[in-house]
């Protein structure tokens, strides 16, 4: 039996619902977590394949293989990877900033914004959880996944920053937040190629199901329907064409040239 990570936020409601309602499921488990559980639980072999944040694969690319034609990531805003700053982003040279522990992907992209966009050299602290506001020592706080979108939904005074529509102003391709990746030990299994094609089907499926899909999302109570479809419509994307490939090794390129990485890895995937 397969065993997969199902990512708890909301940009994965639409996909894990639409697999559960339009194929068989019987030979899965599905095994919750944040990226960062997930991503510890692939590489101890305690699950087989998951969405995990897109710089584990550059961190153990011996480990894993890629699943063709599936990600998480954004063509411009993505509404829920974001930086809450009591200053301007140009302003944080020298600053404390606390990180979500939720995400490394979002964490290291962070990093590289400030470093080579804005010449911003600070300290970083991991915050601990179920931390969303800053506090005296510190000027910024990137939030991600549900707990961003909670906090983007309050009256704020602080200067809110999108680092999905940071990286394309800048760079001009899309940042793909998370990547379908699966052990090398089950990659070319009949059962793991199974689930693949009925992903990369679901994928296709979810933009006409959406308005059935909230209809039983847990986010709307606290999102509200309207903005919960309009961030899956319009923030969202499950594609990994070309473009957003492309912008995949721009983003380990960048990694490894401020030292997050020690290899830009190649892209290796699944056959199907």
């Amino acid at each position: 039996m397969l065993k997969i990570g199902q990512i708890e936020y909301a940009n994965c409601t639409p996909l894990f619902y639409v697999m559960r309602e339009q194929f068989s499921c019987d030979g899965y488990e599905f095994i919750s977590g944040v990226p960062a559980e997930l991503n510890k639980r692939l590489l101890a072999d305690n699950i087989d394949v998951c969405p995990s944040s897109s710089i584990e694969y550059a961190y153990h690319p011996d480990r894993y293989k890629i699943l063709p034609d599936l990600s998480i990531s954004s063509a411009g805003a993505v509404a829920s990877v974001l930086l809450f700053s009591r200053v301007p982003v140009e302003e944080l040279d020298g600053k404390n900033i606390l990180l979500s522990s939720e995400s490394a992907t979002s964490v290291n992209l962070l990093k590289i914004l400030l470093n080579q966009r804005f010449g911003c050299s600070c300290t970083y602290q991991v915050a601990l959880p179920g931390t969303t506001t800053v506090d005296s020592e510190s000027s910024a706080i990137l939030l991600i996944g549900d707990s961003a979108l909670r906090a983007s939904l309050e009256e704020s005074k602080q200067f809110i920053y999108d680092l999905g529509e940071m990286w394309s102003s800048w760079t001009g391709y899309p940042f793909v937040f998370a990547l379908w990746l699966c052990r090398n030990e089950v990659a070319e299994t009949i059962e793991l190629k199974t689930l693949a094609h009925a992903l990369i089907q679901a994928k296709e499926l979810v933009p006409m199901c959406l308005d059935r899909v909230v209809e039983h999302a847990k986010e709307v109570c606290w999102m509200g329907r309207d903005r919960l479809l309009a961030y899956w419509r319009d923030n969202i994307s499950y594609q990994l064409d070309e473009r957003a490939q492309a912008g995949l090794l721009l983003y380990y390129t960048k990694c490894f040239e401020c030292g997050l990485i020690v290899a830009v890895p190649s892209l290796h995937f699944i056959s199907l």
